[in-house]
This record gives C-alpha cells, sequence and structure tokens, in this order.
C-alpha cells in the first residue's frame, strides 16, 4: 500500500482511531462520539480496509508505524 493510500481516511476514521489507540471499545466509542455502536463498527471496518489490516489491534500498530495518529 503507498503512503498516499492512508491519506484517504475520513476525519470521523480518524477520531475512531484515535480512539482505538486509547483502547476504547465500541461501546466507549459511541458514547464519547454521540453515534451508534453500528456506526463506530462501520467505521473501523473502513479503517482496516484502508489500511489493509486485519482487526482493530492491527489498524493502529500500522496508523502508529505510518505516523498516522
Amino acid at each position: 500500500m503507498t503512503e498516499e493510500k492512508t491519506h484517504d481516511l475520513s476525519d470521523r476514521e480518524m477520531e475512531v482511531l484515535r480512539w482505538l489507540k486509547e483502547g476504547k471499545s465500541n461501546w466507549e466509542i459511541s458514547m464519547i462520539l454521540k453515534i451508534s455502536e453500528r456506526t463506530v463498527k462501520f467505521h473501523v471496518k473502513n479503517i482496516c480496509t484502508k489500511l489493509d489490516v486485519i482487526n482493530r489491534t492491527h489498524a493502529v500498530v500500522v496508523a502508529m508505524e505510518r505516523g498516522i495518529t
């Protein structure tokens, strides 16, 4: 994946990613951002797809390695 591809994350996906980095659950993120848990799951799925990773932990690691978060 190119470095350019990592910039495809939306502002909301970046916000969710920052909370993932803090170890928050989907439910906690939904309460913080005042969105549904289903919407959080949708954003996490999109983050994983865009970063070409297999789960939320992998997403955080890759994001940190790439200097995204």
